[in-house]
C-alpha cells in the first residue's frame, strides 16, 4: 500500500493510507475564502470507538466555512486548541457523500463498503442531558462537524461518528447526494420541529433567501405540507428560480430600504420612515398570496438586517424561526409585537437523526429535489465559498467533487 493516493485513486478496500489530500485553512491564511483554502497533504485520521472513516466522493458547500475561512466571528482552530486539540489547521465541510472505509470499535450501524450521506452534527451520546431524554440537537455536547469539529468533508477521507451516516439514495449521483442534507434537514426542522407552530395546509410562509440552499429546500417542503411559500429574493433570475420550485410568488428586497437596526423610539421621523417601508413590504406579501393574511411562520437565517421585519410581519401567535445570521448576529426586536401579539421567536439548529432520515427518504423518493446547481472539481472549494461570501452563487445547493472524478459517476458506483 502506498503512503498517499491521488484524488480518485482507490486504495485497497479498507486499507487506510498514512497521508491524504485535504482543502485546509490555516490561521496565517485567514481572510476571503479564495485565499484561505489551499489543498495540502496531511495525516489521515484514524477512527476510534464509535467512529467511521469515510472515503469522500463529493462534499457540500455551506456558509459556516465562509466564517471558518474568515476566522470570524470565531477562530475555530483556536477554539479547538483551547479544549486540547493539537491540530493547527481546519478541514471544513459539514456534509457529503462517500463510502465507509474503516470503522472503529463498537460500530454496528454501518459496514465497510456502505454508500452513505453524512449529516453535520456530532454529540456525546453519554452526556447527562441526552441520557435524561434531551433531543441531541439541544445537548450541551453538540457541535457542528466540519466547523467546530475538525476532519470534515473537504478531505480525501473524513472522520465522523457512526450515527452521522445515512444510506445514500441509490438513484442519486455522488454530487447530488452530497449537498442536500444540511440545508434540507435544517429547513425541515424549522418548518416541522417546533409544535404547535408547524406548517399546516393553507398556511402562508415567508422564506428569506428563497433562492439559496436553505430557501430552495424550504420552498419545496412548505409546498409538500400544503402551505403557501413566499420567497424573498434579490434579482429577477432568483425570483424565477423560486417560482419554478413552487413559490407562490416573490418579494424583491431591493425595493425596500428599512434593513438593519430599528430606529430609536424617540426619533419619530426615522420611525415613521421605517414603518412606512415595512408596511409596504407587508402589502407586497398580501399581494402575492391574494389576501390580507400575515405569515404564520417566517423562516429566518439572515438575522441582523431582517429580524425587525420578520417580527413585525409575523401573524399573531405565529413564529419566526431562525437558524443563522448571515447579515450579523446582533438584532433588534420590538418587544411589544412579541408579547402583546404573542408571537414566538424560536432558535433552530440543524436537525436530529429522525429529521435527517426523513429528508433523505423524501429525496430518495423523488419528492424533494436536492437542487444542486453548481459542482466543480476539488480545487474549487475556495472558489465556491468566495461565491457564497460575495452573494454571487447560483440558486440552490453547491458541491465539489472529491474522489469522484467526473459528475455522475465513479469506479465505486
Amino acid at each position: 500500500m502506498k503512503e498517499l493516493y491521488e484524488l480518485g485513486e482507490v486504495p485497497p478496500r479498507g486499507a487506510v493510507p498514512e497521508k491524504m489530500y485535504a482543502s485546509v485553512i490555516r490561521p496565517e491564511r485567514f481572510g476571503e475564502p479564495e485565499q484561505a483554502f489551499a489543498t495540502e497533504v496531511v495525516d489521515t485520521p484514524r477512527p476510534d470507538s464509535g467512529q467511521v472513516l469515510v472515503y469522500m466522493m463529493a462534499a457540500g458547500i455551506n456558509y459556516n466555512n465562509v466564517w471558518a475561512a474568515l476566522g470570524a466571528p470565531l477562530d475555530v482552530i483556536a477554539a479547538r486548541q483551547r479544549h486540547g486539540a493539537t491540530e493547527d489547521f481546519h478541514i471544513g465541510g459539514s456534509e457529503g457523500s462517500g463510502v465507509v472505509w474503516a470503522v472503529g470499535p463498537g460500530v454496528e450501524s454501518v459496514s465497510v463498503g456502505d454508500h452513505v450521506v453524512l449529516s453535520g452534527c456530532m454529540w456525546d451520546e453519554t452526556s447527562a442531558d441526552i441520557r435524561l431524554g434531551a433531543d441531541p440537537m439541544t445537548s450541551k455536547s453538540q457541535v457542528a462537524w466540519g466547523y467546530e469539529a475538525n476532519y470534515g468533508s473537504f478531505g480525501q477521507f473524513a472522520l465522523v461518528d457512526d450515527y452521522q451516516c445515512h444510506p445514500k439514495p441509490p438513484n442519486l449521483s455522488w454530487e447530488d447526494a452530497a449537498a442536500f442534507v444540511l440545508t434540507g434537514a435544517t429547513a425541515y426542522r424549522q418548518l416541522c420541529g417546533w409544535p404547535p407552530n408547524t406548517v399546516r395546509p393553507g398556511d402562508p410562509v415567508l422564506v428569506w433567501g428563497g433562492a439559496g440552499g436553505l430557501g430552495s429546500m424550504a420552498i419545496q417542503i412548505v409546498s409538500l405540507l400544503g402551505g403557501t411559500p413566499v420567497a424573498v429574493v434579490s434579482s429577477d433570475d432568483r425570483a424565477r428560480y423560486c417560482e419554478r420550485l413552487g413559490a407562490r410568488g416573490t418579494i424583491d428586497r431591493r425595493d425596500y430600504d428599512h434593513w438593519g437596526p430599528l430606529p430609536r423610539s424617540e426619533d419619530g421621523t426615522a420611525m415613521a420612515r421605517w414603518t412606512e417601508s415595512v408596511r409596504a413590504f407587508g402589502r407586497a406579501f398580501w399581494e402575492v398570496i391574494g389576501e390580507r393574511r400575515s405569515p404564520s411562520l417566517v423562516l429566518e437565517h439572515t438575522g441582523q438586517d431582517t429580524i425587525p421585519t420578520s417580527m413585525y410581519l409575523c401573524d399573531n401567535a405565529g413564529m419566526v424561526v431562525i437558524c443563522g445570521g448571515t447579515t450579523g448576529y446582533l438584532s433588534d426586536v420590538d418587544l411589544r409585537f412579541l408579547w402583546m401579539r404573542q408571537k414566538r421567536l424560536q432558535g433552530s439548529h440543524f436537525a436530529n437523526l429522525r429529521q435527517c432520515r426523513e429528508v433523505v427518504s423524501l429525496v430518495g423518493a423523488g419528492r424533494l429535489d436536492p437542487c444542486l446547481s453548481w459542482c466543480e472539481p476539488f480545487d474549487g472549494v475556495g472558489k465556491a465559498h468566495q461565491l457564497m461570501y460575495n452573494n454571487e452563487h447560483p440558486g440552490g445547493n453547491m458541491a465539489v467533487l472529491v474522489n469522484a472524478s467526473t459528475t455522475g459517476g465513479t469506479s465505486l458506483d
